[in-house]
């Protein structure tokens, strides 16, 4: 079996949402990256999703909907929450709440509490409305690996596992949404952070601060993308500041490639084994660009790379860049 790659017209979402309602899977286009998307009230359905990832139990999915009045049905919401989703709704916030029971164990991994986010992406949307049922859609990769932004990517990934992927073009965020823990509003945790800031949120919220999250202990995760390892590359990463990259860019061991944030005006050596995030700087620019390059040192076959970090001035995505490049640096087992 071998994914086909969709284009989103109206005929084929249309015999998509078919799937979906019969418990299928297909691959979804979202502004922030690809999704696997399965029917979120259907358990048998959403078990596909962990099976085609290699996804463990204990990793709960996020669930997708059209509106807040659909996120309404799932899970028991506050005056704060309601604010940031009037806020940020559509767009890459993910809001965790506690789970009404409809919504099946296996998306939740058994806990009490689940993860709406209501996307902004047309062909998801579209797709949603089109299917009638909430979609739960995580990143659609393996699990652990580089998160996809193209349907090429999640070809490259789940092709052999999954059928149908629709192709809503490069994902417009390029990194996964902004994930907060809203059940106790005058205690707000980002849990995984994103384009959304806890600057925004706190103006939104007016009930104290937002603060992040710490790593994932024994407890089971709230959210996706708490682990310390993911987002991951075959290729050894090593996360280095600007002067480091200086001197590694100077004398460099062979088969070692340099991913730099910003373009360098001059490159020692051959150019080949050199990458660069942006060339002006801008943290859009560079989160749209992160997971290509990612994929395109495994592509080449590198056996190190050296990866600069983000500097507060590239703006507020800057923390989640660095976020990812922690986790694809790290070398805790996945």
């Amino acid at each position: 079996m071998k994914a086909r790659i969709l284009p989103p017209t109206l005929a084929q979402l249309r015999r998509m949402a078919a799937v979906l309602r019969r418990g299928g899977l297909v691959a979804v286009p979202t502004e922030t990256v690809y999704g696997l998307a399965a029917n979120a009230l259907d358990a048998r359905a959403c078990r596909k999703i962990f099976q085609a990832k290699r996804r463990p139990a204990d990793d709960p999915l996020i669930v997708h909907v059209p509106d807040l009045a659909a996120a309404e049905k799932l899970a028991g919401w506050n005056d704060a929450a309601r604010r940031a989703a009037g806020k940020f709704w559509p767009g890459p916030l993910t809001i965790v709440l506690p789970k009404k029971p409809i919504v099946p164990g296996i998306v939740t991994s058994g806990g009490g509490t689940v993860a709406l986010r209501c996307p902004a992406h047309p062909v998801m949307r579209r797709l949603l409305k089109l299917a009638g049922v909430p979609l739960a859609a995580p990143s659609a990769n393996p699990f652990g690996y580089v998160s996809p932004t193209t349907a090429a990517h999640v070809g490259d990934g789940l092709g052999n596992r999954i059928e149908w992927i629709l192709d809503g073009g490069p994902c417009p965020v390029g990194v996964e949404s902004t994930i907060v823990d809203l059940r106790s509003p005058g205690r707000a945790r980002i849990l995984r952070p994103g384009s959304i800031t806890a600057l925004q949120l706190r103006a939104v919220l007016k009930g104290g601060p937002v603060r992040q999250a710490g790593r994932v202990g024994k407890d089971q995760p709230l959210a996706p993308g708490m682990m310390p390892r993911h987002y991951s590359p075959r290729t050894p990463l090593r996360l280095v500041s600007a002067v480091q990259m200086r001197r590694v860019h100077i004398m460099r061991p062979a088969g070692t490639a340099l991913v730099f944030f910003r373009k360098p005006a001059r490159t020692t050596g051959a150019g080949r084994d050199v990458y660069w995030l942006t060339r002006t700087r801008r943290g859009e620019e560079a989160a749209r660009a992160l997971y290509r390059v990612l994929r395109e040192l495994d592509r080449r076959g590198f056996k190190r790379a050296f990866i600069e970090r983000a500097p507060d001035s590239a703006g507020p995505l800057a923390g989640a860049i660095n976020d990812r490049l922690r986790r694809a640096a790290s070398r805790a087992k996945i």
